[in-house]
């Protein structure tokens, strides 16, 4: 019975250097990774509300800066 060889395709580009890439740690974020995200997704009608990160912090800052603050009664 004759082996086949296979012959791996080398889907790199010919223009990536390894050399330049010094430095690589195995598994530097995998404790963050493990911790998972806080990323929430707006419905989009909230969304055009907001244009970025900073105005939706700012708003959620203020409800709850109401929410905690003395109420007249």
């Amino acid at each position: 019975m004759k082996k086949i060889e296979l012959e791996e395709e080398d889907d790199l580009r010919p223009e990536y250097d390894f050399s330049q890439m010094k430095g690589g740690v195995r598994g530097k974020y995998v404790e963050r990774y493990r911790e998972g995200t806080n990323l929430v997704l707006l419905d989009p009608d909230i969304a055009v509300a907001f244009p970025d990160a900073k105005a939706v912090n700012d708003a959620l800052r203020s409800l709850l800066q109401e929410k905690h603050s003395p109420q007249a009664r």
